[in-house]
């Protein structure tokens, strides 16, 4: 599950949540050395030969392009929110693959987690509204994980309240 609950102060939690990646680092750089390792398994049939220089173009953007496609999906999925909870105030923190941050606060007293299954721009829209703002939280959570996660936002907001 792409989200942690901690407790950061005795009667304060915090949710970190972030989008799931299936190649890390290290799949990364396996990928890239594979895919150029493969690439160049047919070159040692043209060793030598003009036909070498002419293909060595090629498969260089190749491995280039897919090294520029990978990395920039990684920077894109570079967003995180942190959701703090504690007796006072609920606020949220979206930082975006940019850099720039984004945070609300409100009352949890008067916090209410909306999810809509319908009717949002994704399935299982899930969104907090107080301080006369509605905020979307976990756009990058697959519809069933927003589910579990506004069931334990329900749940905790309810505890400190």
């Amino acid at each position: 599950m792409p989200y942690e609950w901690s407790q950061s102060e005795p009667d304060a939690c915090r949710l970190r949540l972030w989008p799931y990646r299936s190649l890390g680092p290290r799949g990364f750089a396996a990928f890239i050395g594979a895919t150029a390792l493969m690439l160049a398994v047919p070159l040692f049939a043209v060793l030598g030969t003009a036909i070498l220089w002419g293909l060595l173009p090629f498969i260089v953007a190749v491995v280039t392009g897919m090294w520029w496609a990978l990395r920039r999906s990684w920077q894109d999925a570079a967003v995180s929110e942190v959701l703090t909870l504690d007796h006072d105030r609920v606020a949220i923190r979206r930082t975006d693959p940019d850099g720039t941050v984004r945070d609300w606060e409100a009352n949890p007293y008067w916090t209410a987690v909306n999810l809509r299954p319908l009717g949002g721009p994704v399935a299982q829209y899930l969104t907090l509204k107080g301080a006369g703002r509605e905020v979307e939280l976990g756009a990058f959570l697959t519809p069933e994980e927003r589910v579990r996660l506004a069931e334990d936002l329900r749940l905790r907001i309810a505890g400190v309240r």
